[in-house]
């Protein structure tokens, strides 16, 4: 069954962030979706078995930290 996790990352403000972070959880294992809205600051991970650290990881990975 599917799962959902959201993150705030206040660091990103274009659409190079927005590649960087969804390239990067993309690569985790379990992750089917990654949605990024620079408005909010908030990407939003949908997957099977997601692990927050890994998750957290790939995004630190890209450049940027989870508030």
């Amino acid at each position: 069954m599917a799962e959902t996790m959201t993150y705030r990352v206040p660091g990103m403000t274009c659409d190079h962030c927005t590649r960087a972070v969804s390239g990067e959880i993309a690569a985790v294992g379990g992750v089917t979706a990654v949605e990024v809205d620079l408005d909010t600051k908030l990407v939003t991970v949908t997957g099977d078995a997601l692990e927050d650290q890994s998750l957290r990881a790939a995004i630190e990975e890209a450049g940027y930290e989870v508030a």
